[in-house]
């Protein structure tokens, strides 16, 4: 039994220890996002939905809920983070080519059509989040409104 009392008061310290090491928070400035939003221009209730299942994980812009100050939680929402913005990040939208932007929502459409996003991970602790039938269609309607006006645009040879 005192093993045991050893073991898990060893444990203990260690959580404890780990609370003072934590990651780079994801906290950009909200009109990061300005760019993105007025180059591709969606309609107010797409917004919405990016907003709460999107601008987390693919913006500079982290919401973050209280749980996210516990380690190693916040290890794991900021493993999520990067990931997300390393495949699609609308705070750098300016700096990507017309084709990059176009290919972008090529696989953003992809991935909302097949429930692949937002990750179910991230709505289990944001229910909010779960994308409905008429969201989908929403998000891929205006997504491919903006392919359409990429397609039109000149590409460099």
């Amino acid at each position: 039994m005192k093993v045991v009392k050893k073991i898990l008061l060893g444990l203990l310290l260690v959580f404890l220890v780990a609370q003072f090491f934590r990651p780079e928070k994801n906290q950009g400035d909200i009109t990061s996002i300005d760019e993105f939003l007025a180059d591709t221009n969606p309609p107010e209730h797409v917004k919405v939905i990016l907003k709460e299942s999107c601008f987390d994980c693919h913006s500079n812009v982290t919401r973050y809920p209280w749980y996210s100050q516990i380690t190693p939680v916040n290890y794991w929402m900021a493993d999520h983070v990067n990931h997300g913005k390393g495949e699609f990040n609308v705070t750098n939208w300016d700096g990507n080519s017309v084709k990059r932007k176009d290919h972008k929502f090529e696989e953003l459409i992809e991935e909302v059509k097949s429930r692949k996003m937002p990750l179910e991970s991230y709505t289990w602790a944001h229910a909010n989040a779960k994308l409905s039938d008429k969201q989908i269609k929403a998000i891929v309607d205006w997504a491919e409104q903006v392919r359409f006006k990429y397609s039109l645009m000149p590409k460099p040879e």
